[in-house]
């Protein structure tokens, strides 16, 4: 039985944190940046505003494609129920992660898959959640010291040092955490007819 070709794959982004863990899936996509608006809308909550920029940024590239699968993320980290942003400056990264400390923040992750020929849109959230310890004062000075996490939504990066801030985590996905829950993409490719093992 002859193989599928699989159509052209492109991640609607320029994160390299994305583009690593596409990668994992397959070598064979395109970055392409999405130019999206990602104002919140007023009264939108969280779940509506990764869904919809997440289909925001597949659409922006997908309409100027004639075939292909486009993939939109987007991310937000709530806690106590509120979006909370990069903190920018080392002093807001301290109050953040001593506010978490003893505490849970959790992601939530919109994905969605356009095919540029049909324009047929998958999109799904994918909620994971992180568990810190009690961290003391010197701990969260020396962790932003080191890792300097001012552009990380949340004050830490998973991916690397941050994992010592934790007690816990929970979810089905740990690539959700990162930015790209490759568990459910694949599903949604499989949707489409694309198997990347058998590709």
């Amino acid at each position: 039985m002859p193989q599928r070709t699989i159509p052209s794959l492109y991640l609607a982004s320029t994160s390299v944190y994305r583009q690593q863990l596409l990668a994992k899936l397959t070598p064979r996509f395109t970055m392409i940046k999405p130019e999206v608006d990602e104002t919140p809308l007023p009264n939108e909550t969280a779940t509506e505003l990764v869904s919809r920029l997440a289909i925001a940024k597949a659409q922006a590239v997908a309409g100027n494609l004639s075939e292909g699968l486009v993939i939109g993320s987007d991310q937000v980290a709530l806690f106590n129920n509120h979006i909370i942003g990069k903190p920018h400056t080392s002093a807001n990264a301290y109050q953040q992660l001593s506010d978490f400390s003893g505490q849970s923040v959790t992601f939530l992750t919109g994905l969605a898959l356009v095919n540029a020929q049909t324009r047929h849109i998958q999109v799904i959230t994918d909620p994971f959640t992180v568990h810190f310890r009690q961290l003391s004062a010197a701990e969260i000075t020396a962790y932003i010291e080191k890792e300097q996490p001012l552009d990380c939504a949340g004050s830490f990066k998973s991916e690397g040092l941050g994992i010592s801030l934790f007690s816990k985590l929970s979810g089905d996905d740990p690539n959700s955490l990162v930015g790209l829950p490759l568990i459910r993409l694949n599903q949604l490719l499989l949707n489409e007819g694309v198997n990347l093992l058998l590709g």
